[in-house]
C-alpha cells in the first residue's frame, strides 16, 4: 500500500490559510513554481481543484472549505506528536504569544504578566494588539492570535472563555476641576465636555443611554483613541471623562493630576474574560499563560 506524503496535508494547511500561493510559497520557503507543482500534486491527489480564479485572485472550492478544519487539526495533532516542546521545561521554551487585549486589562496587568513570564518563561515574547470593535473569531480559529481579552461578547460555540475580573466606570477629572466644589449630580455632569474614548470614533456610549433617561444630554467635545491619551488630555482641561475603574486607580496611582469620582447615573459592571480555541487546551505554555492572567486577576478581586 503507497502511503501519502504527509508534506501535502502541511503545504494544504498553508495554502488554506494563506489563500496565496505566492505567500504560501514564502511560509515554506519554496520558490512558487515548486509550490505550484506542490498545489498540483494535492489537486491529483483530492481529486479537486483546491484553488480556482476568480478574477485576479484565487479562491478556494467548497471541498477546500469543508476540509479545512479537518486538514488543521490533522496538521497540529502531528506536530504535537512529533516535537517535544509540550515536555520541554517551560524555562526553554522559545513561544511567542499574540494577545489581542483592551485597553482596560493592558494597562493594569501588563507589567506584572511581564514580570511572572520573565521568572517561569524568560524566552518567551509576549505581544499584546489592541482590541477592535469587532472580533474576529477566525484570528483564534487560525491560531493568529493565542489569546482574546475583552468585555464578554458572543464567540464562536467552540472558544473556551473563562472569566477574569469585572470592573466599573467612573469619572476622571483634573485635581483642581470645579465639579469638585460641591456634590455631583447628574446636571453636573453633563455641564462640562467629556472625552470619549473609541478607536473608530464613536462618541456615545452606555453613559449616555443613562443620562438620556433622565432627560439629560452630555456633549463630547474630544475622541481618542486610547485612555491614555484622554488621560493626559484632562490635565490642563475642564473635560470629564468617564472610565473603568482600574484604568483610573492605575492613572492616580502612577501620580497623574487627576482625580476620581462617583458617576451619579447607574452603568452595569463591565465583565472581562479571556478566551481561546480549544487547539490550545492542552498546550503546556500556553496553559500556563492562562493561569497566571487569572491567578493575577484573582488576586485583586
Amino acid at each position: 500500500m503507497k502511503h501519502p506524503d504527509l508534506n501535502l496535508l502541511i503545504a494544504l494547511d498553508i495554502l488554506l490559510e494563506e489563500g496565496s500561493v505566492a505567500a504560501a510559497a514564502r511560509r515554506m520557503h519554496l520558490s512558487a513554481p515548486a509550490m505550484s507543482r506542490t498545489l498540483g500534486r494535492i489537486r491529483e491527489t483530492l481529486g479537486d481543484p483546491i484553488f480556482v480564479q476568480a478574477g485576479r485572485k484565487m479562491v478556494p472550492t467548497p471541498r477546500a472549505l469543508a476540509l479545512r478544519e479537518q486538514v488543521r487539526a490533522a496538521v497540529e495533532q502531528a506536530t504535537q506528536v512529533l516535537t517535544q516542546g509540550e515536555n520541554a521545561p517551560l524555562a526553554e521554551l522559545e513561544r511567542r504569544f499574540n494577545v489581542r487585549a483592551n485597553d482596560t486589562f493592558t494597562g493594569f496587568y501588563s507589567g506584572r504578566v511581564l514580570e511572572a513570564m520573565a521568572q517561569e518563561m524568560p524566552r518567551a515574547l509576549l505581544h499584546f494588539a489592541p482590541e477592535e470593535d469587532d472580533v474576529d473569531v477566525e484570528l483564534l480559529r487560525s491560531g493568529r492570535v493565542d489569546l482574546f481579552i475583552s468585555a464578554a461578547r458572543q464567540l464562536g460555540p467552540e472558544i473556551r472563555v473563562q472569566p477574569l475580573f469585572t470592573t466599573r466606570f467612573v469619572g476622571l477629572a483634573r485635581n483642581d476641576h470645579p465639579i469638585f466644589a460641591s456634590d455631583i449630580s447628574p446636571e453636573q455632569l453633563t455641564r462640562w465636555g467629556h472625552i470619549s474614548i473609541s478607536r473608530r470614533g464613536k462618541a456615545s456610549g452606555p453613559i449616555d443611554s443613562a443620562l438620556e433617561q433622565q432627560g439629560l444630554q452630555r456633549q463630547v467635545s474630544l475622541i481618542v483613541a486610547t485612555p491614555y491619551s484622554a488621560i493626559f488630555a484632562l490635565q490642563d482641561s475642564d473635560l470629564l471623562l468617564p472610565l473603568p475603574e482600574h484604568l483610573a486607580r492605575s492613572a492616580i496611582t502612577a501620580g497623574m493630576r487627576v482625580r476620581m469620582f462617583e458617576l451619579p447615573v447607574p452603568l452595569e459592571t463591565v465583565l472581562l474574560t479571556q478566551a481561546w480555541h480549544p487547539r490550545f487546551q492542552q498546550d503546556a505554555a500556553h496553559r500556563w499563560l492562562r493561569q497566571t492572567l487569572r491567578q493575577l486577576c484573582s488576586s485583586d478581586s
